[in-house]
C-alpha cells in the first residue's frame, strides 16, 4: 500500500482564490478593505517567517496587512497599550499576536486583551466558550484547516474513530472538541504526554492527527493499515523539516497522509484569511 498525499498547498490555493473573489465583492459593497494587524515581538527567525507568510497571503487576496514589530525589551504594559490601540482602530478588523512571546511577557494576558470580535486566531476565552457551546464566532485556524482538508479530500468523519496526539490550546483541545460536535460526529480519543501506551490508541484509530511536537514520533507500527494520517508537526532536524510522523515508513501503511511541509501549514493561513474576512463583515455589516 502507498498512501495518497493530501496536498494542502493546492487545496489552500483554491480557497485563497475563492476568498479573493469574496473580498472583491465585499470591498465593492461595503467600501471597506479587510485589515489584519500582526504583532511580532523580538527577533525569533521562525516567527518572522510565519508573519511574513501571513502578510503575503493577505496581500494576495486583496486584504490590507500591517506588522507591528516590537523589540524583545518591550514591557507588558507597552504591549497591552498597542493591543488597546488596535482594538479601538475602526479600520483594523483582525489582530494576530504571533506566539511565542519572549519572557517575561505573559501571553495569556495579551491574548485576553484582544477584542473578541477581532480575535481571528480564536484564542480569547469568549470565543473558546462559544466554540464549546457549538455557536462559534470564529473557528481556530489549524483545527478548521484540518477539517477542511478532510472534507475537500472526501474523507468522512461521521462515526470515525479519531486519535488526536497533543492537548495544546492551539490544536489538540479545540480540534478534539470540533471533531466530536454534531455535524462532524467523530469518536475522539485525546492523547498527551501522560497517556500510557499511546500506540494502543493510534492502532485502533481510523484517523490519527499528530500535533505532539516530537519529530517523527508516529511510526509505521503505531498505525492501523489503511488509516488516514494528518501531521500537524513541523520540526527542524539538522538541515531538514520533518513532521511528527515518520513519513517514509508510515506512508507505506496509511491510505492518506499529509506531507511536511505542504500539508496542514498552508491551510492554517487560509483559515486565518477566512476569519479576517468574517471579522470585517461582522464589524462592518453585523453579519
Amino acid at each position: 500500500m502507498s498512501a495518497q498525499i493530501i496536498d494542502g498547498k493546492a487545496i489552500a490555493a483554491r480557497l485563497r482564490a475563492h476568498l479573493a473573489a469574496e473580498c472583491t465583492t465585499f470591498v465593492s459593497r461595503a467600501g471597506v478593505t479587510p485589515h489584519l494587524a500582526a504583532i511580532l515581538v523580538g527577533d525569533d527567525p521562525a516567527s518572522a517567517v510565519y508573519v511574513k507568510n501571513k502578510r503575503q497571503a493577505c496581500e494576495q487576496v486583496g486584504f490590507k496587512s500591517t506588522v507591528h514589530h516590537l523589540p524583545k525589551t518591550v514591557t507588558q504594559h507597552e504591549l497591552l497599550q498597542l493591543v488597546g490601540r488596535l482594538n479601538a482602530a475602526r479600520d483594523v478588523h483582525g489582530i494576530l499576536v504571533q506566539l511565542p512571546l519572549p519572557a517575561p511577557l505573559h501571553p495569556t494576558a495579551v491574548l485576553d486583551a484582544v477584542d473578541p470580535r477581532k480575535d481571528v486566531d480564536c484564542f480569547h476565552p469568549e470565543n473558546v466558550g462559544r466554540l464549546v457551546q457549538g455557536r462559534p464566532r470564529f473557528l481556530p485556524c489549524t483545527p478548521h484547516g484540518i477539517l477542511v482538508l478532510l472534507r475537500e479530500t472526501g474523507i468522512a468523519t461521521v462515526g470515525t474513530r479519531v486519535t488526536v496526539l497533543g492537548r495544546s490550546e492551539i490544536v489538540g483541545k479545540p480540534l478534539a472538541l470540533m471533531l466530536a460536535q454534531k455535524g462532524t460526529d467523530a469518536t475522539v480519543t485525546l492523547c498527551h504526554s501522560r497517556t500510557p501506551n499511546v500506540a494502543e490508541f493510534t492502532r485502533m484509530a481510523d484517523l490519527v492527527i499528530a500535533a505532539i511536537g516530537q519529530p517523527e514520533y508516529v511510526t509505521a507500527d503505531m498505525v492501523r493499515p489503511g488509516a488516514v494520517i494528518i501531521d500537524v508537526g513541523i520540526n527542524r532536524v539538522q538541515s531538514r523539516l520533518v513532521g511528527d510522523v515518520a513519513f517514509d515508513s508510515v506512508s507505506r501503511v496509511a491510505s492518506y497522509i499529509t506531507p511536511v511541509p505542504g500539508g496542514v501549514g498552508p491551510m492554517t493561513i487560509a483559515m486565518l484569511l477566512q476569519n479576517t474576512l468574517a471579522a470585517a463583515r461582522l464589524q462592518t455589516e453585523g453579519t
